[in-house]
């Protein structure tokens, strides 16, 4: 008998037994290793007779190539009855019950935008949306911004182009513009939304939130705009008093402009606001300039309104007790589940906002 045969005859026989991938590894090894037998044989073939040669490599090849595909068969055999134990043991019952779940948390962004809404609608406010991405005359021309003006400058706003005709909003306030062209006075609007600035550090972030305010109708002053901030603040923050004055300050698309100031003191150990020997800058407003009413073709001399613009983040963490604008942006869920909301607990002004 030759060695080809014994080979075969050994090999098949072991191969045709119950093996797991650890056997079949090794028989392989055996068998085609660096010294394996059949590694062997050809190397025997320099040796032998060249009348022999031909025949002895052709029945070596054709061994081989059984073998081999025996044991690739083996191996897929051995794999997929793995497979198959495995999800074998990992069937579901779709009969069973539901397991418990966590549920997700509102965002504070999110909850604080609902409650600024809440507050404004119940007092006659509709909400507006408009585009991140802008055109420059809606961000600066139209809102009386001059070409140089600090809040052009490459520095402070993403300009999308090289002529610098498309920009990522830096306000909410081209919302004003955009609905004031396509519609009538009276206008009394909210425009909460993203928006756009370079900076970055512990209390500004590239991306952030705003809420733009206005109010346009005949015969409005500041008396009204007073009045609206009160009461937004009174509700926003649920206190009953609220110490509140007025800074004279500048912006382009508003005369008289104004910084507003509340009060606010430590009291063990907890921000409080409402009253108080310090104060706190939460937003800036004024009367809307006469030349961004007359952009948007309303008539000045018969139309008057104001203005404001509140940070809605900067809103969020002096409500929610939080001290660092990164961590709104930072996806962690920990953060989330523990300054999220109840995605069922709509905020409403009767119960109280964030309760």
């Amino acid at each position: 008998m030759s060695d080809l045969t014994k080979i075969k005859n050994e090999f098949f026989i072991k191969l045709n037994r119950k093996l797991n991938l650890s056997e079949l590894n090794d028989i392989k090894s055996n068998l085609f290793g660096k010294n394996g037998l059949i590694t062997s044989q050809f190397k025997k073939i320099g040796s032998i007779t060249e009348n022999e040669r031909k025949k002895f490599a052709s029945d070596l090849n054709i061994l081989k190539d059984e073998l081999q595909n025996l044991i690739n068969v083996k191996i897929t055999e051995i794999q997929n009855a793995e497979i198959n134990e495995k999800l074998e043991k990992e069937k579901i019952d779709i009969t069973l019950p539901e397991r418990p779940f966590v549920k997700g948390k509102i965002h504070p962004v999110s909850q604080t935008i609902d409650e600024i809404s809440s507050i404004f609608s119940e007092i006659g406010f509709n909400v507006e949306e408009g585009p991140d991405v802008e055109n420059e005359y809606n961000n600066f021309t139209a809102l009386n911004t001059p070409d140089n003006h600090p809040a052009r400058d490459m520095h402070d706003t993403f300009y999308l182009d090289k002529k610098k005709q498309k920009l990522l909003r830096t306000h909410t306030s081209p919302v004003q513009i955009r609905t004031m062209l396509n519609n009538k006075p009276p206008f009394k609007i909210i425009a909460p939304g993203r928006t756009y600035r370079s900076d970055s550090d512990q209390t500004h972030s590239p991306m952030f939130h705003q809420v733009e305010g206005l109010h346009i109708d005949k015969n409005i002053n500041m008396g009204h705009l007073k009045g609206c901030l009160e009461h937004f603040i009174k509700e926003f923050f649920e206190v009953n008093k609220i110490k509140m004055r007025f800074r004279p300050s500048h912006f382009p698309f508003t005369e008289p402009s104004a910084e507003v100031d509340i009060g606010y003191q430590f009291k063990n150990g907890k921000l409080k606001i409402g009253e108080g020997d310090q104060w706190l800058e939460i937003l800036g407003c004024g009367m809307v300039h006469p030349n961004v009413l007359k952009n948007v073709k309303v008539d000045p001399n018969k139309f008057q309104g104001y203005a404001f613009g509140i940070g809605i983040d900067r809103l969020a963490m002096l409500k929610y007790g939080i001290n660092d604008l990164r961590a709104f942006f930072d996806s962690d869920y920990r953060w989330l589940n523990h300054f999220g909301f109840d995605p069922l607990d709509v905020p409403t002004n009767y119960r109280g906002l964030s309760r």
